[in-house]
């Protein structure tokens, strides 16, 4: 997705969470200090099926379902499920406040790590992004991308992976390990699965295919217009 597709939709983001754009426009810029161009024919997923991992509770139970993709793009600590289930994992995705140490391991295994820069995450950043193996990160961010920091659209960890594979070309999104009605998240986190829904009603209408995670749910949903410009 290119930014100019892109901004009206953060645009809402910050309007509704008040966030300043500022914020992550300095984030992004401490991050690029780290940043490598990425090669992402390494991450091609043209004719596969990606497994986009969330970290749900009910991940540990479903977990299994992720033997049948080809790909598997994991959210923040269900990279740790994932492996300790005994699967790889293909490219997580992390705004690095839950399981960094899991990125640094993984960038030093050749794993590709997407790190996500933003307004309230620059003291992470700081602290991990120069420790990893620059050839294996993504640098990316939510405000408009510079130099090798990317944009591929996306909020939380969880719909970034989406949209991600949606840019690698992904031929069809499985979606394991997600809750949009998680009883155990605050309110906060509770209004960011709202925003993660709505991204993927969003992106599951662009791509013509129908999320089995939305079933059940897309009449409750607020549809975000899909007449933007495009490149």
């Amino acid at each position: 997705m290119n930014f100019e597709r892109w901004n009206p939709i953060y645009e809402s983001i910050l309007g509704d969470f008040g966030y300043p754009r500022d914020g992550d426009e300095r984030a992004r810029d401490v991050i690029s200090e780290y940043a490598e161009p990425f090669d992402f024919e390494r991450l091609d997923c043209a004719g596969d099926a990606v497994a986009v991992v969330g970290a749900a509770p009910s991940l540990s139970a479903a977990v299994d379902r992720v033997a049948d993709a080809d790909r598997v793009f994991a959210a923040s600590t269900a990279a740790d499920v994932v492996r300790d289930a005994g699967y790889e994992v293909d490219l997580l995705v992390t705004d690095l406040d839950k399981n960094p140490e899991t990125a640094l391991e993984l960038t030093r295994e050749g794993v590709p790590v997407a790190a996500h820069a933003h307004g309230d995450n620059v003291p992470l950043v700081r602290e991990w992004v120069p420790r990893f193996e620059a050839t294996h990160m993504i640098a990316t961010t939510q405000a408009e991308p510079v130099d090798a920091v990317y944009n591929f659209g996306g909020f939380t960890d969880g719909d970034r992976a989406a949209f991600l594979a949606d840019a690698l070309s992904a031929a069809e999104l499985r979606f394991v390990g997600w809750d949009f009605d998680d009883p155990t998240v605050d309110a906060a986190k509770a209004k960011k699965l709202r925003w993660a829904e709505r991204l993927l009603h969003y992106l599951e209408r662009r791509r013509g295919e129908r999320f089995s995670v939305l079933d059940g749910r897309r009449d409750g949903i607020d549809p975000i217009p899909l007449d933007r410009p495009e490149s």
